[in-house]
């Protein structure tokens, strides 16, 4: 979408008397909040003539981060000094959480205020509930229409949505609110029931989420709260055009926030085009690495490659193994399995029900190692994973960041080793430079002490392993339950019992 249309966009809106302006503080409407009462289609409005101030050149690469021209509310020291409702902070303790991430410190109070927010943090510095906590607690009290969803949150992958769907879930539940997830490789009737029944909040991927609108099973234009987490994936992936239009639908003069691991070029476009003078928060540069995680390369030889992978496959403990391609990916699978490594494949091949099934086994530890394609690199969060290999290194300097995030989360230590063969030296030397990471390099072999000094290599059984799907027992169905079944919803899923989730999500 080129700029002159964006531009024409803008004029018809602030010469078409859209939505009137926000009071100044916060009244308990979710359109209440903005400072000044200057909307979106009046007053300092999203063009070039105001709303972000000033714009420093922005680096290659990057986009110059809009500056704040409302200053922004001081950070919190804990969640009790938050303007929540009483029953989020209740939950938020039965969960241990009482000291917030500071990402949650720094946006929640004007969040919660009504402000739009840019927020930029690594995966895993808690940006689930930074706007999950505000989206709940200024839509509690509210009740939706069937199709008519009262806030939404877009993101690129069935993982994430799940993921977030299970950290707030807990968390809506105490105010009441009903949650739907929305996502492809799923029954699409099923979703659109439980959006029938009502659900105030949605949490979806951008192609289904446009199916069920086109089916007549979905309306944004009561969307007053959107997020967009991880938007920079959506743009990578090709779901910019939808992510547009879907916004497009939703109340102009709602809130929206963005967060993103990293912020680049490709969501210049939304931030200029959807946040209007927004609270900027960057916990870590967008090339940042952990304190807490260490990056090896190790150098191998072609010959001895696939050796050392199946040695660190075998060490004790989990690792996250990152391929290139599904047939890569089903291929080591197999091979682990051969050699006695309790494996299983995760790829966009796999139905949605396999991928589920895989990801609950490796966070039970069923199986110890999940090989995987960039499907997981993001939007997956294992309690004490503390070992990521990419085994074909990536060819972005994002890809890598996000795929090290799986460990090192929410105050953890870890580490992340690539393995790199003669040729790849060069570009791998280039990505961290571009990923800001200055590695431990170490050239290794299979059996020597520095790979398992390392990664904690072993050699493997060699004797062969099956991995079977659990056997779920389910009740006899006896006359008191021969009746109609009730439409499944996602709000009547069991609360997450893992508050490492929460916290870090």
């Amino acid at each position: 979408m080129n700029r002159t249309r964006t531009n024409d966009r803008f004029s018809r809106t602030r010469n078409g008397g859209a939505a009137s302006g926000r009071s100044g503080g916060r009244s308990g409407s979710p359109t209440a909040g903005r400072s000044g009462g200057q909307g979106r289609s009046g007053g300092q409005g999203r063009s070039g003539g105001g709303g972000y101030g000033r714009r420093p050149a922005a680096v290659q690469g990057e986009f110059a981060l809009p500056e704040t021209i409302t200053p922004a509310l001081p950070a919190v020291e804990g969640f009790a000094d938050l303007d929540m409702p009483k029953e989020l902070l209740t939950a938020l303790g039965t969960h241990g959480m009482v000291v917030p991430f500071p990402i949650q410190a720094a946006t929640l109070p004007n969040s919660l205020a009504g402000r739009d927010v840019l927020g930029r943090g690594r995966t895993g510095s808690g940006k689930t509930l930074a706007f999950g906590l505000a989206l709940l607690a200024r839509t509690a009290g509210r009740r939706a229409e069937a199709r008519q969803p009262l806030g939404l949150v877009l993101v690129p992958t069935r993982e994430l949505a799940q993921q977030v769907t299970d950290a707030l879930t807990p968390y809506a539940r105490a105010v009441r609110l009903r949650l739907a997830t929305v996502v492809g490789g799923m029954p699409i009737g099923r979703q659109a029931s439980a959006l029938r029944g009502g659900a105030e909040i949605v949490v979806a991927t951008p192609g289904r989420l446009k199916d069920l609108i086109d089916r007549g099973d979905c309306r944004l234009d009561q969307v007053s709260i959107t997020v967009l987490d991880e938007a920079d994936q959506m743009a990578d992936m090709g779901f910019m055009p939808q992510v547009t239009a879907l916004l497009d639908q939703v109340r102009p003069e709602g809130q929206r926030m963005l967060f993103s691991a990293t912020l680049d070029r490709n969501v210049d476009l939304l931030v200029r085009r959807y946040l209007s003078d927004p609270v900027v928060h960057s916990v870590d540069p967008s090339a940042g690495a952990v304190t807490t995680m260490e990056h090896h390369v190790l150098q191998v030889h072609g010959a001895d490659k696939h050796s050392a992978t199946v040695e660190i496959a075998a060490r004790d403990g989990r690792v996250i193994m990152f391929l290139d391609t599904k047939h890569a990916v089903d291929r080591l699978t197999e091979q682990l399995l051969n050699s006695g490594v309790r494996a299983a494949a995760l790829h966009g091949g796999k139905s949605q029900p396999q991928r589920t099934r895989t990801l609950t086994q490796f966070k039970s530890g069923h199986v110890n190692v999940l090989v995987a394609t960039n499907v997981a690199a993001r939007g997956i969060h294992v309690d004490n994973l503390d070992l990521v290999v990419n085994v074909d290194p990536p060819t972005d300097h994002k890809d890598y960041l996000h795929r090290g995030g799986r460990t090192a989360r929410a105050g953890e230590s870890g580490s992340v080793v690539t393995l790199v063969t003669p040729n790849q030296r060069r570009d791998m030397t280039r990505l961290m430079v571009a990923a800001g990471i200055v590695p431990q390099t170490t050239q290794v072999r299979a059996g020597e002490e520095a790979l398992h000094r390392i990664t904690g290599a072993q050699t493997p059984s060699g004797i062969p392993v099956v991995i079977k799907a659990p056997v779920v027992e389910r009740p006899k169905r006896g006359a008191a339950s021969r009746g109609r079944r009730r439409p499944a919803s996602a709000a009547g899923r069991a609360p997450s019992r893992r508050p490492n989730v929460a916290a870090a999500a």
